[in-house]
């Protein structure tokens, strides 16, 4: 079974310490993404896995084997950059075998090999082309048909579709997942990408600083987050925040003309501050009253975003779906219900039960 445990792992550049202590657990065959924003760790993380960086303290394991001091070859792991890094001499088929030749196998183990990750990525009409003779996402299925053929315990993939167009992106997650599904193999992936997260992960792991936020399947973080880092960070749009202030069993909050907002959670003290989450298709604009100014209103066909500046100059983003026909200009009153809202403490920034 070759799940990937770390086990208080730290990696520092000789004073600096960018990753703190990470205790993980990756079972065997799950997809668990990586997801933060620039400079969090993200792809450090990852690099110490593979071998690529060196772990300062602490242990990783992979399956059952101490992998902490190994080279990158002893790992059983294969990792797919962010850029395709093929030879563009060789052939998608050479490229995809050169590893395998490298290290002494024999010929017909390769061409199997190869033959099968090409059959497993629709590549077999391009095997004798060259890179330059491939589209951006054509090349990628070959860095990932390299990876396939060395037969790893684990497979790494860092930003690897970044480089891609927006149409492209959305055709390789696919292929990703159902390579996944179809091969079940431990696959750890970075993104920054929250979309990419929710649509291709069995686990999210939400880093900040070189620390774990919150780990968690995609619904169980948009459901439940544990901080208002991982609410706004986990959803797209972003869920808003706006500020209200405790009272007795409720939130009062100054952006909505002083709306009450019962709840059962527990509240700081009467007059403390407290942030109150709210993701934008939970909320509701009506044209025509006031306490809002439309600033922009962007329609989508199936989906519009309204973005609006309450009369306490914070910004808040409404999204409505179908025939509901948004607020496009003018002023408006915003309400939600209170069971959809989410509440935070100020001053640590955490979720409030």
């Amino acid at each position: 079974m070759s799940g990937v445990t770390l086990t208080k792992a730290i990696k520092k550049y000789g004073d600096l310490e960018v990753i703190h202590g990470v205790d993980l657990q990756i079972d065997h065959g799950e997809f668990c993404v990586f997801v933060g924003p620039s400079g969090c760790g993200k792809s450090t993380l990852l690099r110490m896995i593979a071998g690529l960086e060196e772990t300062t303290d602490g242990q990783i394991e992979i399956g059952a084997r101490d992998v902490t001091a190994m080279d990158p070859a002893e790992r059983g792991v294969a990792m797919v950059f962010q850029t395709y890094a093929l030879y563009p001499h060789m052939t998608v088929e050479e490229n995809m075998g050169f590893g395998l030749k490298m290290t002494g196998h024999p010929k017909a183990e390769i061409q199997e090999k190869v033959s099968e990750a090409a059959r497993i990525l629709k590549l077999e009409p391009y095997l004798k082309r060259k890179p330059k003779a491939l589209s951006g996402g054509q090349r990628q299925r070959v860095a990932i048909g390299r990876a396939i053929v060395r037969g790893p315990e684990v497979f790494l993939f860092d930003e690897p579709l970044s480089n891609l167009d927006a149409e492209l992106r959305v055709d390789m997650r696919v292929e990703i997942a159902r390579l996944h599904k179809d091969i079940g193999a431990t696959m750890i992936y970075v993104t920054h990408d929250q979309v990419e997260a929710m649509t291709l992960a069995d686990k999210i792991v939400v880093l900040r600083a070189g620390n774990i936020e919150q780990v968690g399947s995609p619904m169980e973080l948009y459901a439940n987050p544990g901080n208002k880092f991982v609410a706004g960070f986990i959803g797209s749009p972003s869920m808003n925040f706006i500020e209200g202030i405790a009272d007795e069993g409720a939130v009062i909050v100054p952006a909505f003309g002083d709306f009450r907002a019962e709840t059962s959670v527990t509240l700081p003290p009467k007059g403390e501050k407290v942030l109150v989450g709210l993701r934008p298709q939970h909320l509701t604009a009506t044209a025509g009253a006031s306490g809002a100014e439309v600033d922009l209103c962007e329609q989508l066909g199936g989906v519009s975003y309204t973005y609006l500046v309450c009369s306490t100059g914070e910004r808040i983003i409404v999204e409505t779906h179908g025939d509901d026909v948004p607020v496009s200009k003018g002023s408006a009153s915003v309400a939600f219900d209170p069971q959809n809202a989410f509440y935070f403490d100020a001053k640590t920034e955490q979720r409030l039960r």
